[in-house]
């Protein structure tokens, strides 16, 4: 019997595990890219040097401070002259956080998350729902990537099929029909390229969303918290404000991608990405962003309720001034601000 309950309990999780794969309070193991050893290395002499302060009747303090210092220093001279292609890296940092967790952090027990196309069926790399900023009610969409072998899967590495287009659509008709303000989070190395997801429509449910978000009536509020690749963060992307934090990019192609087609190899991904000027500098340099949103020393995944906090404070400033306007002067303002990007030569 004993062992019975035991096999169920295990069968449970399992199935938990399954059908609800992101665990909030899961501690992330922090991982290091290349550029980033000098950091760990200072970190781990760091640790070491508060455990024997601890463990032992020595005093440390001095030396500890010492150290603290000097990885400040370092932190602040590798994070002052990174490259496009280690801003790409940074993008896709496994400690990064992601849609939820900026969803979460940002309204804790008051998000609902709304499932459905009412069509095909819920697409859990697309995620959405009503949630709260103080007082101010908002509706969140967004990307959601996983964060190991079985969550990536679930979420399909946070590429979206027409489905999910088509859910984030109806969700932002809703807040429309009811006043409430959009909040859309991009985080995606692009839209699902399979067959089916032609067979689908992706390409109709991405023009649909860009259409339909240009002639939307309440606020809408851009952020991009990781990758913003072609038209799978397109179609979410149209806003009154778009913001980028500052080690993401935002490009019609990814590096590799660009490499692979150029020179026929990913090697050459380091170049493609200084070509593609793909950064929030080069967004905001080309006004095809509206801020850059600074990120915690480090990068967010360094400090990520300090990331979440800056998000937060940025969302609830820019609705502040956005909901100043009537919803005709939303639209034409959103209408005037894209169709002047670019640059024509008749």
């Amino acid at each position: 019997m004993i062992w019975r309950k035991l096999q169920a309990g295990c069968a449970f999780l399992r199935i938990s595990f399954i059908f609800a794969p992101e665990n909030p309070l899961t501690e992330h193991y922090m991982e290091y890219l290349d550029f980033e050893l000098p950091i760990k290395e200072l970190e781990e002499q760091l640790e070491k040097c508060q455990i024997i302060g601890e463990e032992s009747d020595v005093d440390v303090t001095e030396t500890c401070k010492q150290i603290e210092k000097k990885l400040d220093e370092t932190r602040k001279e590798i994070f002052k002259n990174l490259s496009p292609w280690q801003r790409v890296q940074l993008s896709r940092h496994p400690n990064r956080p992601y849609t939820m967790d900026y969803v979460r952090a940002i309204c804790g027990d008051t998000f609902l998350e709304l499932h459905g196309d009412r069509t095909v069926r819920d697409d859990k790399a697309m995620i959405g729902g009503l949630g709260k900023i103080g007082d101010q009610s908002f509706m969140f969409i967004g990307q959601q990537k996983g964060y190991n072998t079985k969550t990536r899967q679930y979420r399909n590495f946070g590429m979206a099929n027409p489905e999910g287009y088509r859910k984030a659509l109806r969700l932002m008709k809703s807040a429309e029909k009811f006043g409430l303000p959009v909040v859309s989070f991009i985080d995606t190395p692009g839209a699902y390229p399979g067959i089916e997801a032609e067979e689908r429509g992706q390409g109709e449910a991405i023009a649909r969303n860009i259409l339909e978000m240009t002639r939307l009536k309440v606020p809408i509020i851009v952020v991009i918290i990781g990758e913003g690749a072609s038209g799978g963060a397109l179609g979410i992307g149209v806003g009154d404000r778009v913001l980028m934090l500052e080690n993401t990019w935002y490009s019609v192609i990814s590096p590799e991608s660009c490499s692979s087609i150029l020179w026929r190899s990913w090697e050459y991904k380091e170049q493609a990405a200084d070509a593609l000027k793909l950064t929030a500098a080069d967004m905001k340099r080309l006004k095809l962003i509206d801020e850059i949103v600074r990120e915690p020393a480090g990068g967010a995944h360094s400090n990520r309720e300090k990331a979440f906090d800056i998000v937060s404070n940025k969302i609830a400033k820019h609705y502040q001034e956005l909901k100043k306007l009537s919803p005709k002067e939303l639209v034409e303002t959103r209408m005037e601000k894209y169709s002047s990007m670019g640059v024509f030569k008749g």
